[in-house]
């Protein structure tokens, strides 16, 4: 019972997150506990000397081994806003905590801030550190991350910067901490810059946005699938109950 209330609880945290820009869906992902080995398979029978084909395993139950992260590419929604950027294959953004350390995002909805640096929502710095011009009419950026400025006085655009792209030997390694980031840990392996379209890493759209990977349908079917079988596990619990209950009022 314990096991179905964890896979609907992570299938609630996907439909909760069923709009969130680059989010992909989580899986729970179950494991069977040790087996008490009442008969082992292979043993000699005392009676005649044959070999026993199956023996008799009693299974204890299920435990959980992992919520894992299925890093499927999300669609592409047009958005049309100049710092709007969504990652066309693999690769994350990275970004600079307060703290000083790297997170990672594949969250392109990006801002100016007050001093023209480019910015996630929350007010991260986008790494490495671009800055838009105050008297910037126009902000253009290719698929290869390349960032340009035109001016009213000038024709020829300006080269701001480069935009790169990360990229991780496990992705499922990375560590969830919010707000659309991710964290390095030992499992992820250590992170490779490189520019988009380069070390097998996206290239980038400018004017998208990643829309969230979770497919409603397929949520609700397993939510349904989640809620029976808690369902059938407490009908076991009441059923072994009034079979221990009749077993002791035998006379």
């Amino acid at each position: 019972m314990t096991a179905q209330q964890m896979r609907g609880e992570t299938i609630s945290n996907n439909l909760a997150n069923m709009s969130t820009t680059g989010y992909k869906a989580r899986r729970a992902e179950f494991a069977d506990l040790h087996y008490q080995q009442v008969t082992r398979p292979g043993t000699v029978n005392a009676s005649d000397g044959t070999v026993i084909p199956t023996g008799v395993q009693m299974g204890l139950g299920v435990r959980p081994a992992a919520v894992s992260v299925d890093h499927q590419q999300g669609s592409l929604g047009v958005t049309a806003g100049d710092l709007d950027l969504a990652i066309e294959g693999n690769g994350f953004f990275e970004v600079t905590l307060p703290s000083g350390i790297s997170a990672y995002t594949r969250d392109g909805a990006l801002k100016r801030s007050a001093d023209g640096q480019i910015v996630t929502s929350d007010g991260h710095a986008l790494v490495p550190d671009i800055t838009i011009p105050e008297d910037a009419r126009q902000i253009s950026i290719n698929s290869v991350g390349q960032v340009f400025a035109y001016f009213d006085d000038q024709i020829a655009p300006q080269d701001l910067g480069q935009i790169t792209l990360v990229g991780f030997a496990n992705r499922k390694g990375l560590e969830a901490i919010g707000s659309n980031l991710f964290v390095e840990t030992e499992a992820s392996g250590a992170p490779f810059t490189a520019e988009p379209g380069t070390s097998g890493l996206g290239t980038v759209r400018q004017g998208y946005l990643e829309e969230s990977a979770v497919d409603p349908v397929a949520e609700i079917t397993e939510l349904i699938e989640a809620q029976r079988g808690y369902e059938l596990n407490a009908k076991v619990i009441s059923a072994a109950d009034q079979m221990l209950g009749a077993t002791v009022q035998v006379r």
